[in-house]
């Protein structure tokens, strides 16, 4: 049997790969994390597989799950919000997958911002305003970050900043951003991306929070900083359709005229 970690993106079924799609309705077994990912991203499971809601369920749980699977030599779908290869916790599962020599396999999903930016209808990396967008959360209550990855740091960079597990804490992101990116740097605040009640809040580093506080959002919301974020209209264009930049599939123009004439 294998494991499948699965990358359900952040809401929208629609947004399920084809391969998700595949294994998902092929596993007998399917466990999926109710408190993001929906129903109706499992409803594809075969009749009478074994679905449930991990949402209230411990590690040691879950790969109970996993090893009954085993003994009744059954795949399984393990459904994750977004994709699995960011804070999806599943470092900690296959490492107990590996000590009972369970074969597992990823399929990744839409991540999070990817999402968002689709749904703002805009690109994160501008030429010479943004080229880099840093991932990254705030401890509160979950796990310490690394020594070096604070904020403040990420903010030293000037680059597009995506904030996971962090809307409880927008006082903390305003003070520490300010200084780096100014009271009138642009942010989004995406709540619950993909589903129905999707919400997308634009205001500036010194006006947000009060704007976040109004809807009442304090979960499932990721929160993007950055000048890429603005009305961007004077930019300069990418060097990838310049026809004065030649790469090994568009020759320089201007020498495709001379080579015409010369025929």
């Amino acid at each position: 049997m294998k494991v499948w970690f699965i990358g359900a993106g952040p809401g929208d079924p629609d947004l399920l790969t084809l391969k998700a799609q595949r294994v998902i309705a092929q596993c007998p077994v399917c466990l999926y994390a109710g408190s993001l990912v929906p129903p109706e991203v499992v409803a594809g499971a075969p009749k009478g597989a074994r679905v449930r809601d991990t949402a209230s369920m411990t590690l040691d749980e879950t790969h109970a799950e996993i090893l009954a699977a085993r003994e009744r030599d059954e795949d399984v779908a393990r459904v994750h919000s977004g994709d699995p290869s960011l804070y999806g916790a599943i470092a900690e599962q296959i490492r107990r997958l590996r000590a009972d020599g369970i074969a597992y396999e990823i399929v990744p999903g839409v991540p999070a911002y990817a999402a968002a930016a689709a749904a703002l209808g805009q690109e994160l990396t501008i030429p010479e305003i943004a080229q880099s967008i840093v991932l990254t959360r705030m401890s509160m209550q979950s796990t310490a970050m690394p020594k070096g990855e604070t904020l403040e740091n990420f903010a030293r960079t000037g680059a597009t900043l995506a904030i996971h597990l962090a809307v409880r804490n927008m006082r903390e992101i305003e003070r520490v951003l300010v200084p780096h990116y100014g009271a009138d740097c642009p942010v989004v605040v995406a709540y619950r991306v993909g589903w129905p009640d999707q919400m997308l809040i634009r205001g500036r580093l010194d006006d947000i929070r009060s704007k976040v506080r109004a809807e009442k959002i304090t979960r499932t919301a990721l929160i993007l900083v950055g000048p890429a974020l603005g009305e961007m209209r004077d930019f300069r264009e990418s060097a990838l359709y310049d026809p004065e930049k030649p790469h090994v599939l568009r020759p320089v123009v201007g020498v495709n005229l001379v080579e015409e004439h010369n025929t």
